[in-house]
């Protein structure tokens, strides 16, 4: 809806960038910058629990205003330099699904959706979902498909909560009229219904069968086996939150669902190599120690304390994710001779000439 307006700004945006500026680079700084005011409002907002300061807001708007930039020049920079490569789409949609994570924890932090940890829950679970849905379909038809409300939309949308809560940080603990819902509840809703009609509506894309031999995905297997990860990692998380003996869910909102993300952006990693190679997907996967090793500890009555258990879930989700990605990137930059962060220059042949 949005993009053929922002088009016209990004394309000047990248003119000012210079040609020895990698592609990647562009990506992990808007990554880094996205990742940092996030996690700062996190930490002032008590895991989302409280207000802050209203400078915070507009620290996280613009963060998030900087990463949705810096990710879509990065493409056009490749395009600018001749460094486009499976290593750059590999390597954006890997931040996006991180960025999705934080994003949507930072979202919840703008509202203060603490005080509801099942609202806030649902959000980041669809966000998760909606995401691994949209490469889901990708490994199914070989093709990514946007819609109508995308990402651009709901960066859009809680960069304009941002703006609002500049303006009133109280204003989303009031209460709607006529309906008498708060107005953060509300627009948890609002992102929760937005989540589940894109996912719905990959799902019947990916339903309609695949691009492979006999309708299969691009690797040619089973176009609903992908649905495992997502739907056991899910299964994983509601248990977890739902039986947790300390109440992790209401005593940590934001911890505890930043540990369940990264694991869903671990497994949508996974997808993403696997669309992109062509290859079948595993059953299992390292994210899922975490959220096992949790549920077992919970059925043990809790023999580690579950918040000193979730730092270590965090701890290991974080490790297995940088060192999966990093071992693919690494993969790809010796396969095709390039650098991740840096642009390779041109080998030319020098001439010898005789007198």
């Amino acid at each position: 809806l949005l993009d053929p307006y922002m088009q016209i700004f990004w394309k000047r945006l990248v003119e000012y960038c210079p040609l020895w500026v990698a592609p990647n680079l562009i990506t992990i700084v808007g990554l880094v910058l996205n990742i940092g005011a996030s996690i700062l409002l996190i930490i002032l907002t008590d895991g989302a629990k409280e207000q802050c300061t209203r400078w915070m807001y507009f620290l996280t708007g613009l963060g998030l205003f900087l990463y949705q930039s810096l990710d879509a020049i990065d493409g056009k920079q490749a395009r600018r330099t001749n460094s486009s490569s499976p290593l750059g789409e590999l390597f954006d949609h890997g931040c996006d699904s991180v960025s999705t994570v934080f994003v949507t924890v930072a979202f919840c932090c703008v509202l203060q959706l603490g005080v509801h940890p099942w609202v806030m829950f649902w959000c980041c679970m669809l966000s998760c979902v909606t995401f691994y849905c949209a490469h889901w379909q990708t490994y199914v038809s070989g093709k990514l498909k946007f819609g109508t409300f995308d990402c651009t939309e709901a960066q859009f949308f809680f960069i304009f909560v941002c703006l609002i809560t500049i303006i009133s940080p109280s204003f989303w603990t009031k209460t709607m009229p006529i309906i008498h819902i708060e107005y953060r509840v509300f627009s948890a809703i609002l992102m929760i219904g937005s989540g589940f009609c894109s996912a719905v509506n990959n799902i019947r894309l990916i339903s309609q069968g695949g691009c492979g031999r006999n309708s299969s995905s691009v690797a040619g297997t089973s176009i609903i086996f992908p649905a495992w990860h997502i739907l056991f990692l899910t299964f994983l998380a509601y248990i977890a939150s739902n039986h947790s003996l300390s109440t992790a869910l209401v005593q940590h909102p934001a911890l505890h669902l930043i540990c369940y993300g990264i694991a869903f952006s671990k497994i949508t990693n996974r997808l993403i190599v696997a669309h992109m190679s062509k290859s079948p997907l595993n059953r299992w996967d390292t994210a899922y120690i975490g959220p096992i090793a949790f549920c077992v500890n919970q059925y043990f009555s809790c023999f580690i304390g579950e918040h000193i258990l979730l730092w270590f879930f965090l701890a290991f989700n974080l490790y297995d994710l940088l060192r999966y990605n990093t071992k693919v990137c690494q993969e790809l930059c010796d396969a095709l001779n390039i650098h991740c962060f840096r642009i390779k220059p041109p080998t030319t042949l020098s001439t010898d000439h005789t007198h």
